[in-house]
């Protein structure tokens, strides 16, 4: 086997842990591609590692044991994290972006590969030390930034669905208000099969205003005997001050819309 050089080996190494976040990829699995000891892909890894840290890529950490091996996490660093924020507050906060009622048009950022892949990264990397076991979102717009964020944890997604469909099998159905004035009663349903084996969720959702589909899920996760470990929204409104979950992190905070003038206030929320 032709010998490949260092630099060879680490560039292949940052690629294959970065595609596979949050997965053990076994030291062996390395040698043999290699054709290296061990001592020489250790090494490797270590420079692989200080290169992630150096320029805010992520961190590398190992696994002990015969199952052991090494994986990959994301990390923004701060400024990385509030630059984008920042961004994307003013592409939000332009006035073309209302709609009749108020309402703010998001599908372009909210749909966009770019853009929720960085979302579910900085979601991701907040709650990686609570090792949650699946992330939970609500149909329809919270799919892609849950999925992504699911992704980075290398957990699977759980979508709770508004109905529910013959080919998902045994559900579980239950009956929420809505956090909005008018508190109505809404149905929230999820595919037993889907929470087999998880203990520990993240509710992931695209935006929040009273509070009530979040508790929803809540109230859902804890039928299926699961503890919620967090809950995250891309967007929360700043009114009602009072939600009806506590504890939610976001990544914007929308302060007001005023339709007359065609004024949008958006904020940066995420603490690193």
């Amino acid at each position: 086997m032709e010998r490949v050089k260092r630099n060879e080996r680490i560039g292949v190494i940052m690629q294959t842990l970065s595609r596979k976040p949050s997965q053990v990829v076994p030291l062996s699995y390395f040698c043999e591609l290699f054709g290296v000891a061990k001592s020489s892909v250790s090494e490797d890894i270590d420079l692989a590692q200080a290169t992630f840290e150096r320029y805010g890529l992520g961190e590398i950490s190992t696994v002990a044991g015969a199952a052991g091996g090494v994986f990959y996490r994301p990390k923004p660093k701060k400024e990385a994290v509030e630059d984008y924020l920042a961004g994307l507050c003013r592409r939000i906060n332009e006035p073309s972006r209302i709609l009749p009622g108020g309402l703010l048009y998001m599908m372009d950022f909210l749909f966009n590969p770019v853009d929720t892949q960085t979302m579910g990264e900085i979601i991701a990397a907040g709650y990686a030390h609570v090792e949650p076991g699946a992330v939970v979102t609500m149909e329809t717009k919270g799919i892609p930034v849950a999925m992504m964020t699911a992704r980075f944890l290398n957990v699977p997604l759980i979508i709770c669905r508004r109905d529910n469909k013959i080919t998902e099998g045994a559900v579980l159905t239950i009956n929420y208000v809505s956090g909005s004035s008018d508190r109505t009663i809404r149905t929230m349903s999820l595919a037993k099969r889907l929470v087999s084996g998880v203990d520990k969720a993240l509710i992931v959702d695209d935006f929040m205003r009273g509070g009530g589909t979040a508790k929803g899920m809540h109230e859902l996760m804890a039928e299926c005997g699961i503890e919620v470990v967090g809950t995250a929204v891309i967007i929360e409104t700043e009114e009602p001050a009072q939600k009806l979950v506590t504890g939610c992190r976001a990544l914007l905070k929308l302060k007001s819309v005023d339709e007359e003038h065609s004024a949008v206030h958006i904020i940066p929320a995420w603490n690193i």
